[in-house]
């Protein structure tokens, strides 16, 4: 059933916009006739609006991945450069956050590392369709050029972070995870005090012994809960692991397997000495840098989805963008 309705509300939007843009003809066809100028601004709109619709339904159908409907694990990384990098990874905390309240979805806080000037790690799940579709291009390392505001000399500093985004695997998605194959190991969660710190060993750590990865969350006070989090979160880790040696052509997306440092960034956000936010990969840019912070990063996700579906190469362009 719920297969049905999504493919339900997939097949009536087209048939919307089918509608839509038969009504407009009509109209514009009875405007040319009676040679009515009046209807033009209405028919300008109407067309935007159509085109509008036509594009976010374009942008489904390119995610036709197994997993592109499921929720999603996003994981941020302070690069190298101490507080900046800290401050720049909660900066897009917020970016991310911000973008999936816009959509309507929803997210919990899954593990978080607190550092001096902001985060040194934090793994949100996003639950949302398509979520995961929608975020998977944003793995890789993302870096900012800034005055900075904790250098009293005003000097201009270049910091990194990595995005890792993973699916959230559920029951029809085969990921198998023996007994035999993790160790478990509970401690003490960590925090600023207070109120904040579990005075039980709540926190769980989930190593998988064939791969190496390990898995941490301490939100919940529940060391069930918390476990069954870190065990959803390492399916969908494996998921990508496997996903990776199956395809050895994708392991230049992983964010895990590239150093959040200079030459690596998929993506610029810069400040100074100009304003503007480029990825490196499709070469789409805006001017207006704000708005991408607050959330509005839907224009780079589709021109990704658009630029691999014509069959663009996938390699990091950011040569041309000034310290």
């Amino acid at each position: 059933m719920g297969e049905l309705k999504i493919l339900r509300n997939r097949l009536e939007t087209w048939e919307g916009i089918k509608r839509s843009m038969d009504a407009l003809d009509e109209i514009f066809g009875m405007a040319m006739e009676e040679g009515d100028g009046s209807l033009e601004p209405e028919i300008r709109a109407s067309l935007k609006d159509i085109r509008e619709r036509f594009e976010k339904a374009v942008t489904l159908e390119l995610m036709t991945g197994e997993v592109d409907r499921t929720g999603a694990f996003l994981t941020i990384h302070a690069g190298s450069g101490g507080t900046e990098a800290c401050d720049w990874a909660s900066m897009l905390l917020r970016m991310y956050t911000r973008w999936t309240e816009r959509r309507g979805f929803s997210y919990e806080v899954v593990d978080l590392i607190e550092a001096e000037g902001g985060i040194k790690s934090v793994t949100i799940q996003i639950d949302g369709l398509y979520a995961y579709g929608h975020l998977r291009g944003e793995n890789g390392v993302h870096r900012l050029v800034r005055i900075s505001p904790f250098d009293a000399n005003a000097r201009r500093h270049t910091s990194f972070a990595s995005v890792l985004v993973l699916p959230v695997i559920d029951d029809t998605i085969d990921v198998t995870v023996k007994p035999e194959d993790i160790r478990v190991d509970t401690y003490r969660a960590g925090g600023a005090g207070g109120q904040k710190v579990n005075k039980t060993d709540s926190a769980v750590r989930i190593t998988h012994l064939a791969t190496g990865i390990v898995v941490t969350c301490q939100n919940e006070r529940s060391q069930h809960k918390n476990k069954d989090v870190a065990m959803s979160v390492l399916k969908g880790r494996l998921y990508d692991y496997y996903r990776i040696e199956k395809d050895k052509e994708n392991m230049k997306f992983h964010a895990e397997k590239k150093e959040i440092a200079w030459g690596s960034q998929i993506r610029s956000y810069v400040f100074q000495p100009y304003m503007m936010v480029k990825d490196h990969r499709t070469k789409f840019s805006v001017g207006n840098i704000q708005p991408v912070m607050d959330g509005d990063i839907d224009p780079f996700i589709d021109s990704y989805l658009h630029f691999l579906w014509k069959g663009g190469t996938i390699e990091s362009d950011a040569e041309d963008d000034e310290d």
